[in-house]
């Protein structure tokens, strides 16, 4: 590494159009998908560009069904602001028992050919000579404790670790099965996407993929990167998180070329575990996490993506010199390893979108790229 990248991601746009560049002037609904990523790129570019990448294309999803599981998120929901998509979920319990877990099924995925068509027809129509167009296939992520949480309720898993270990096992095996029926389909269907630009909100240019020299004419797993996670282990012991999770995902990420693990459970006192992890490259380092520790273990095996606690974009009044000396306490402790910095998961702003770009600003001079 050369010096820490910086990225921006996740930010709450219904905040941000305070001077009329992010208001649509098209009617047509599928216009409007295109204008709304268009001005958000400009947007972005315009104000906190930080190591952005623009790509000379605009990718649009092939029309991929039958992707779920079986069964489908039951909640009551705690809205502030109806406009933000952060809100508070109170999931209900649809796996209280050994019957239930069957409830899980494997996907049955189909390409809706006419539907793609007409999607890269229209897209076509309107961006050729101006934009490449690429369709882009499915990059799938094992997320499985995500899904679990969503469909038992997340004092159900935490108390089942505990009290009922081995139902929490049949679930987790039948999703994993699941989870790679899906990904067994979307190989021989010749539906995994390719070349991807990000992955979980951090760059994915490599030069190790494609594995084979050139883009493959039939896409495997082994072409891409992946993601996992397991949010909800943020309070359970490393031998928990391997027993429960990592057993069950190495399956998964031997499959993938490159993998990317974590999110915002900290991960610190868990290096040694994930050091098992088959094809890692990268590693979440939450706000919940100590990078020093995290430096340490890691010892340049692994990037570091580093991510500032988004709160302080919250507070009544902006603090700029705080938030600096945040991110100059972190870059101090990560002693030099490979790290990237990525400002993700900003639910506010308070209606003050250029906190985003005094922060783009002042975190581009601290890495030294200003």
């Amino acid at each position: 590494p050369v010096r820490p990248m910086v990225a921006i991601d996740q930010i709450p746009w219904h905040e941000m159009d305070v001077d009329a560049e992010l208001t649509l002037q098209t009617a047509d609904e599928f216009c409007r998908g295109i204008e709304t990523r268009l001005r958000r790129i400009l947007y972005c570019w315009k104000h906190m560009r930080a190591d952005m990448v623009v790509s000379p294309a605009l990718e649009f999803g092939k029309a991929i069904r039958g992707l779920g599981f079986g069964l489908q998120t039951v909640e009551e929901r705690a809205v502030i602001d109806p406009r933000n998509s952060v809100v508070g979920h109170y999931y209900i319990d649809q796996l209280k028992t050994e019957e239930d877990v069957q409830k899980i099924r494997n996907p049955e995925i189909v390409l809706d050919k006419e539907a793609t068509a007409r999607i890269e027809a229209e897209a076509r129509e309107l961006l050729d000579d101006i934009v490449a167009v690429e369709m882009q296939g499915c990059l799938p992520g094992f997320a499985a404790w995500d899904l679990i949480v969503q469909w038992h309720g997340a004092e159900n898993v935490l108390w089942d670790l505990a009290d009922r270990p081995q139902h929490i096992h049949a679930i987790m095996s039948r999703l994993t099965e699941a989870q790679l029926a899906m990904l067994d389909q979307l190989e021989a269907e010749n539906l995994l996407g390719f070349g991807q630009r990000t992955i979980h909100c951090t760059g994915a240019h490599t030069d190790e993929l494609p594995t084979a020299d050139g883009p493959p004419q039939h896409a495997t797993a082994q072409d891409l990167w992946t993601f996992g996670m397991a949010q909800i282990f943020s309070s359970v012991s490393p031998a928990m998180h391997q027993e429960f999770e990592l057993d069950y995902a190495a399956r998964w990420y031997a499959r993938f070329g490159l993998i990317y693990y974590g999110c915002c459970e900290p991960l610190h006192l868990k290096i040694e575990i994930l050091t098992r992890v088959p094809n890692l490259r990268k590693i979440s380092c939450s706000p919940w996490a100590d990078i020093a520790v995290m430096a340490e273990k890691a010892d340049s095996r692994y990037v570091i993506s580093h991510k500032p606690n988004p709160a302080i974009l919250a507070e009544d009044d902006w603090n700029l010199q705080r938030a600096r000396a945040m991110l100059c306490d972190a870059l101090e402790r990560s002693d030099g390893c490979p790290l990237e910095i990525i400002l993700k998961d900003v639910s506010t702003v308070r209606f003050a979108p250029a906190r985003l770009d005094d922060w783009a600003r002042m975190a581009m001079d601290v890495v030294g790229a200003a």
